[in-house]
């Protein structure tokens, strides 16, 4: 039976899906939604499961128990129908050395039953999207980056309706994986992209969904911008000095009048507030607020300063990311 008959399926659906390895459970009640259209970041630490779930949903892994649901179709039960329907690029993808990029792409379209004009005209467009046009050596002296982006085009040569990268920037260096971040995000609107990773920055910089997966379950799922504002929280960082130039001298350490310390008697006036979650002295003049509203604090802060006749030598502001929200629900070890 496929999953909500009313409108359009999602993407991807997962409903109780575990896998049971011996004595190891790699995913246990995993339920999750993915939207067509998404970039949807799959995000968790590595041994979390990812590599586990992105197997079974493209047929190559059975699950022990639970359902898994491709465009409406299963994934059991329909798996040759499903795998016209997407294109997967695993952690390691392989190629033939003595081919050119050209080669392997139609090479990959013919295992489709693509030919003719049709290829060409998609090799030619792949090429041009992967950056890889023009580029006539064999894939053998390719580096890590221009392999990735080369498996990513052949993962879209049948025009799939969803593609699942696995890992696509790991072991890339950062041009490399600017390159295929790029690549990825250019892909937005066109078709559903899905890709697991634990770089929290590659989520953030290209995807509008993401599910976080920590041992083997999914421990929240939303659009990013719903998860910042739900669980993220803004911070901001003060320094501040005495009414006479007191506390920190021009380099940061303590000058005359260090005896004052102006970050206290700030504190005592901020606690209290209510855009205020929390408040801590990291140092002699220094300040860490946690808030709830950014705005007010922005209006608050100045002139609780000015009240207190403090010098306000630093307000630097850290918007919430989605590092803070990862290490609350999976922890610092994770990252």
């Amino acid at each position: 039976m496929s999953p909500s008959s009313a409108g359009t399926p999602p993407a991807i659906e997962t409903r109780g899906l575990t896998k049971q390895f011996d004595e190891v459970r790699a995913l246990d009640g995993v339920d999750m939604s993915v939207p067509r259209g998404s970039v949807y970041g799959f995000l968790g630490p590595n041994g979390a499961g990812k590599t586990t779930a992105l197997r079974i949903l493209a047929g190559l892994a059975r699950p022990t128990s639970g359902s898994a649901f491709i465009l409406g179709r299963d994934v059991v039960a329909a798996t040759n129908e499903v795998r016209s329907l997407l294109g997967f690029l695993p952690d390691v993808p392989g190629f033939y050395p003595w081919m050119t990029a050209p080669e392997f792409l139609r090479f990959s379209g013919e295992l489709f039953g693509l030919g003719g004009a049709e290829l060409e005209d998609r090799v030619g467009a792949l090429l041009g999207l992967s950056g890889l046009e023009g580029v006539n050596n064999k894939i053998g002296g390719y580096s890590r980056g221009m392999k990735q982006r080369l498996g990513i085009a052949q993962a879209l040569i049948n025009a799939p309706e969803l593609l699942m990268l696995d890992e696509p920037t790991s072991a890339l260096d950062p041009i490399g994986r600017k390159e295929v971040l790029e690549m990825i995000g250019a892909l937005g609107g066109r078709t559903t992209v899905f890709f697991s990773t634990h770089i929290l920055s590659d989520v953030e910089r290209v995807c509008d969904h993401v599910a976080i997966l920590n041992k083997g379950r999914i421990v929240t799922q939303a659009s990013i911008a719903e998860l910042k504002e739900s669980r993220g929280e803004d911070r901001v960082v003060l320094e501040v000095e005495g009414p006479s130039g007191d506390g920190l001298s021009g380099d940061g350490r303590a000058g005359d009048g260090a005896q004052v310390d102006g970050a206290p008697r700030l504190a005592g006036l901020l606690k209290g507030s209510s855009w205020l979650l929390n408040i801590e002295q990291t140092g002699h003049g220094r300040l860490l607020l946690a808030v709830a509203d950014l705005p007010a604090a922005q209006r608050a802060i100045p002139q609780a300063v000015a009240e207190l006749e403090l010098g306000l030598r630093r307000m630097e502001i850290e918007e919430a990311s989605l590092e803070n929200v990862f290490v609350e629900l999976v922890g610092e070890s994770a990252v």
